[in-house]
């Protein structure tokens, strides 16, 4: 039987609340890794209770923050996870067994559970929500992007069948939170592909609507309750605040011109 051995790596910042679980569900990896950007809760007490390698790096943006930490990790194998995120027990098995035999893959989707106020949202879009979180060190790469980043592989993929857990928005409160923060980014990136972002009727007010009618009742978010209701009305009003955003940076660039 092959050995090989498998890192775990996460990054951290005041993630107290989440960090004793996800850490508890990869206890049986031979290393876990953890990139700190200034937590000033327990998150490192925790982390080395679980005898994690804890670094402190200033915060650089996600991809670049995901790609420091990559280069810590030491083992044949890495798993990158979130701190809110867990790995369910079949999953870990699957994993000791994918990695016993030696596989000829660069790299492994995994379908993704996501929790919105505690329910499993199953529809909408939301199920399953693959990401290649599993690949052989120095194959994979956070591409650069300053949200929603994911990890390019070089070299063939194949898919597990068991599941991360993603415990993302256990209260409407961090959801809108989340929504604030990913917003700005997001019109960031809208702002930097289209220099001149304009007030969008179409983006702000009619993109938004679509988006609710698409996930909530073509793609059956509907059948996931209120919690999904709240959900889909939720990331609607995300995609509006993203593209008034992008308008409010555009504009304020224009002035600073003139």
């Amino acid at each position: 039987m092959v050995c090989l051995s498998l890192s775990v790596v996460i990054i951290t910042k005041n993630e107290e609340a989440n960090l004793a679980r996800t850490l508890q569900s990869v206890g049986w990896a031979d290393e876990i890794v953890i990139l700190d950007s200034g937590s000033t809760d327990r998150t490192r007490e925790i982390a080395e209770s679980f005898h994690a390698k804890f670094f402190v790096e200033q915060w650089k943006g996600f991809a670049v923050q995901k790609n420091s930490a990559l280069q810590k990790a030491g083992s044949d194998w890495i798993v990158s996870l979130d701190a809110d995120e867990e790995v369910e027990p079949a999953l870990a098995d699957e994993i000791r067994t994918t990695l016993a035999s030696n596989p000829p893959a660069a790299g492994y989707w995994i379908p993704r559970k996501n929790f919105f106020l505690g329910r499993w949202i199953r529809h909408g879009g939301f199920y399953p929500d693959p990401k290649l979180r599993l690949f052989r060190r120095g194959a994979g790469k956070f591409e650069d992007r300053l949200v929603h980043e994911d990890i390019k592989v070089s070299g063939p993929t194949a898919t597990l069948k068991n599941h991360l857990l993603h415990h993302a928005y256990p209260t409407l409160e961090s959801y809108l939170e989340h929504m604030n923060r990913y917003s700005s980014l997001g019109a960031q990136m809208v702002v930097a592909g289209n220099r001149h972002a304009g007030f969008s009727f179409l983006d702000i007010v009619v993109r938004p609507r679509l988006t609710f009618f698409y996930n909530y009742v073509l793609r059956g978010g509907f059948l996931d309750g209120r919690e999904g209701l709240l959900l889909h009305l939720y990331h609607a009003e995300y995609v509006s605040w993203k593209y008034a955003k992008a308008w409010e940076r555009s504009r304020d660039k224009i002035r600073a011109r003139t």
